[in-house]
């Protein structure tokens, strides 16, 4: 019977017809299904300027997410800033060339609203030490309680980044006139260099 069914199919055309519509059927659950299983991440930071261990969260942060924005925070008020939003922006465009899924724009004001803009559901933070965890977590629960819908995870970078900071590596840069490299990308070292340079024109 089942013979029967397939070789009457065959005559009379109709099995590429079946076919065609069981593989259209197909490809839109997978499109549907692909569609939601798409997650966006953003990974927010002032980034003064960005460090190997913020490449390194956001490298470990590619592994878990299909899309991660780089999210450069233009309006700090409990920080100053050395570098301008459009210059930390260009030098982690520079350095994320590797990793397609990746993007970096500027931001301003709360961070829910642009998550909500851009259709994020997680935040990606990192944590260096006991010492970070406290800050973060007020974040973390205080962005929960804007959205209850928006996620905190946090990554921890390789061990020798620990102590690694964007503040810690400018005062040693800036004022120490020392060299941090391994410390930061090629391009940040040497728009580092260019800052000392000109502040020590400006004390002489």
């Amino acid at each position: 019977m089942g013979l029967e069914f397939r070789f009457s199919l065959c005559g009379q055309g109709l099995l590429p017809q079946v076919f065609s519509a069981l593989v259209v059927d197909f490809t839109g659950i997978f499109s549907k299904f692909w569609h939601v299983s798409m997650t966006t991440a953003i990974y927010p930071g002032t980034f003064d300027p960005i460090t190997n261990g913020h490449l390194d969260v956001l490298a470990r942060a590619c592994r878990l997410f299909d899309k991660v924005i780089v999210a450069v925070a233009s309006d700090n008020f409990s920080k100053k800033v050395t570098f301008g939003v459009d210059d930390r922006v260009r030098l982690i465009q520079e350095n994320v060339s590797d990793f397609l899924q990746v993007s970096v724009e500027s931001f301003s004001g709360l961070l829910v609203d642009y998550a909500c803009k851009t259709e994020a559901s997680v935040i990606v933070r990192g944590l260096r030490a006991v010492s970070d965890f406290e800050y973060e977590f007020q974040m973390g629960q205080m962005n929960r309680h804007l959205d209850s819908e928006l996620e905190t995870i946090f990554l921890m970078p390789n061990e020798k980044y620990f102590f690694t900071s964007s503040n810690l590596i400018k005062q040693v840069h800036l004022h120490g006139c020392r060299d941090t490299k391994g410390l930061v990308p090629p391009n940040v070292l040497a728009s580092l260099r260019e800052v000392a340079e000109q502040m020590g024109n400006q004390d002489s």
